[in-house]
């Protein structure tokens, strides 16, 4: 998109040390050379990632998904990935790398803006921590875009901690209508200690929708946006509650 011109490239593609998808102490690490469709293939990230398995179904096409890479969308920090907004969610670590050490981030502190991210410009994003999922926990995942795999036009990302009924914990992401992933503090605080219902859904969906700062671009106007996302959170929840 020629945001940036660099002088110099370097091939890190033999750096065996950013290669691999692993479990470890209640993570999964995802390296930097790890390819969307690796990722979409992962027994691993089936069994112990279930938003991100259902939302690499989203991620490109065939041919963007055997090149790109998890940690190159995380860097790049488009507001209309499904991975940073999946990052949100589950609230993972990315792990930078430099010439003063390894410094992680919280996903919920590294995307700044439009493609700004707290990355350094001597650093190298070189893997990204998920937690797996709690057997306790529901998730979800829909989006709005003109063709399966382009962008996204609007998203929503969620994760559901539940004892019965009883909403224990709720995160909820919307992406793409905002220039960055939008964590919904609000809906939260509506959600946790209620019962799981239609119409606490109906609430939530209506409290996430009005936090929204959604960007008019080529991709259609706010209040549509808006609109949009409510009703995508309602479905999304709707499928969680009766999973």
């Amino acid at each position: 998109m020629r945001l940036s011109a660099p002088d110099i490239l370097i091939d890190i593609n033999r750096v065996d040390a950013l290669r691999g998808i692993d479990l470890r102490d209640g993570y999964i690490r995802i390296g930097a050379l790890v390819r969307h469709a690796e990722v979409a293939s992962s027994a691993l990230v089936s069994a112990h990632l279930p938003l991100v398995a259902r939302a690499m179904r989203h991620v490109a096409h065939p041919a963007v998904r055997n090149r790109g890479t998890t940690c190159g969308s995380l860097a790049n920090a488009d507001p209309a990935a499904e991975l940073p907004a999946c990052s949100v969610t589950l609230d993972a670590t990315i792990v930078l790398l430099s010439h003063r050490g390894r410094r992680e981030v919280p996903a919920r502190e590294f995307f700044l803006g439009l493609f700004e991210t707290a990355r350094r410009d001597d650093e190298l994003l070189a893997e990204v921590l998920f937690p797996v999922a709690g057997p306790s926990e529901r998730f979800g995942f829909d989006e709005v875009a003109t063709r399966h795999g382009d962008f996204a036009a609007v998203g929503v990302a969620a994760r559901a901690s539940l004892t019965g009924a009883r909403v224990d914990a709720l995160d909820l992401v919307i992406f793409a209508s905002e220039v960055r992933p939008l964590l919904g503090v609000e809906a939260t605080e509506i959600a946790v200690g209620q019962s799981w219902s239609p119409a606490l859904i109906e609430k939530v969906a209506a409290a996430a929708a009005a936090e929204m700062q959604p960007m008019d671009n080529l991709q259609g106007r706010g209040d549509t946006k808006r609109r949009q996302a409510r009703a995508l959170i309602t479905r999304v929840l709707q499928g969680m509650m009766y999973e």
